[in-house]
């Protein structure tokens, strides 16, 4: 009879392992998705120039208006479309005060000028601090990555091989580090054009179906650009399926005085903006709104309440990575219920709203918070 006592607690003595190695796995991810989320505040091979009486005032000049430049850059990749008008009111923001470190990619100078390209690392907390200090709502959580493959349609129609100065401008991009981070890959010699053809007709499972086969991964983006010379446009597609769905997108420019390159950088430039645009307002959908987000930071303590390891692996991983959430911390963990902590906008009650919406109920229980699993 004293057998089954000693199994049981056993049992509750390996759970409550279990349940510890869980918890410190899904906080290093955690962490890990910290860091990537960090990677927005980096502003990659950034260009510069200045002129003044002599090199070192020219650098000097060229540094300080590149770091408010880079700054702004940040700050619209960051914030939402909707909420850029806000983004005036820290027009005379002090950007070095922002900046965590500068390194140089190429640089050269005349006696009077200096021209370079830099990578700029803005502090994330910073930022952030101003951004709340304004009330603008922003998203710096990095998408999964996207595979995005440049091609050019000749003028007979057909796919071009290598995509030449379409795909040189997509890789001197700052890919790596835009909200929606991309791979750059190169056309496989056996997409045809009537993969794209059926993409732009609609039929997206055949055509993601090929090129989640080629590319490796369900996340893949074709960026057509066709130039008619006749009209002097510049027609670009995007057609596949990026980190907020399914996209077939196209858009036209002008060429001004024969110059493709310039639309290309223009539209590339356009296209990057559009798929960072997706994912914030999907991001902005799941925390609420523009104007939950536009709330100020509030400590929120949380008792989850869950079946199992699986189902505190699973709650943890999707607390943690909620747009929003803040200094996620696992305080205590037992065979059935976890104690944790976070900071989010408008507090508690911000943070049950947005999780009602991904099917969980969080209610206050006599100023205590408790989090149940969706069913």
């Amino acid at each position: 009879m004293m057998r089954r006592p000693i199994r049981f607690l056993g049992a509750l003595t390996a759970f409550a392992a279990v349940a510890g190695a869980v918890a410190i796995v899904a906080g290093n991810e955690a962490a890990r998705a910290a860091d990537r989320d960090e990677k927005a505040y980096k502003i990659a091979n950034f260009p510069i120039e200045a002129k003044a009486e002599n090199a070192v005032a020219a650098k000097k000049i060229a540094i300080a208006d590149g770091q408010s430049a880079a700054l702004r850059s940040l700050l619209k990749r960051i914030v939402p479309v909707s909420a850029y008008a806000r983004l005036r009111q820290m027009a005379e923001v002090d950007a070095a005060q922002y900046v965590e470190g500068i390194s140089v990619r190429g640089e050269q100078n005349s006696a009077t000028e200096y021209f370079a390209s830099l990578d700029f690392k803005f502090s994330a907390d910073g930022v952030r601090d101003l951004l709340r200090q304004n009330g603008v709502p922003f998203i710096d959580t990095q998408a999964p990555q996207t595979t995005l493959v440049p091609v050019v349609i000749g003028a007979d129609g057909t796919l071009q091989g290598s995509a030449g100065a379409w795909s040189k401008i997509w890789n001197s991009l700052d890919v790596a580090n835009a909200l929606t981070p991309l791979s750059v890959s190169e056309l496989r010699p056996t997409l045809h054009q009537d993969v794209l053809r059926g993409l732009a007709e609609g039929d997206d499972a055949r055509g993601m179906r090929i090129l989640a086969a080629e590319y490796g991964g369900s996340l893949v983006v074709v960026a057509s650009a066709e130039v008619d010379a006749a009209q002097q446009r510049l027609k670009v597609s995007v057609m596949g399926r990026d980190a907020t769905g399914p996209i077939n997108w196209s858009r036209a420019y002008r060429i001004y005085d024969g110059d493709s390159a310039y639309a290309m950088e223009l539209a590339a430039v356009v296209t990057l903006g559009v798929l960072e645009g997706r994912w914030k307002a999907a991001q902005a959908r799941q925390s609420g709104g523009i104007a939950a987000m536009s709330q100020p930071d509030s400590d929120v303590r949380v008792e989850v309440l869950f079946d199992g390891a699986r189902d505190w692996y699973r709650m943890q991983s999707e607390l943690s990575g909620l747009n929003g959430v803040r200094d996620f911390r696992v305080n205590a963990v037992s065979a059935r219920s976890a104690d944790v902590s976070m900071a989010y906008p408008g507090g508690g009650a911000g943070l049950a709203n947005a999780l009602a919406r991904q099917g969980y109920q969080m209610t206050d229980s006599g100023g205590r918070w408790v989090l149940r699993q969706r069913f």
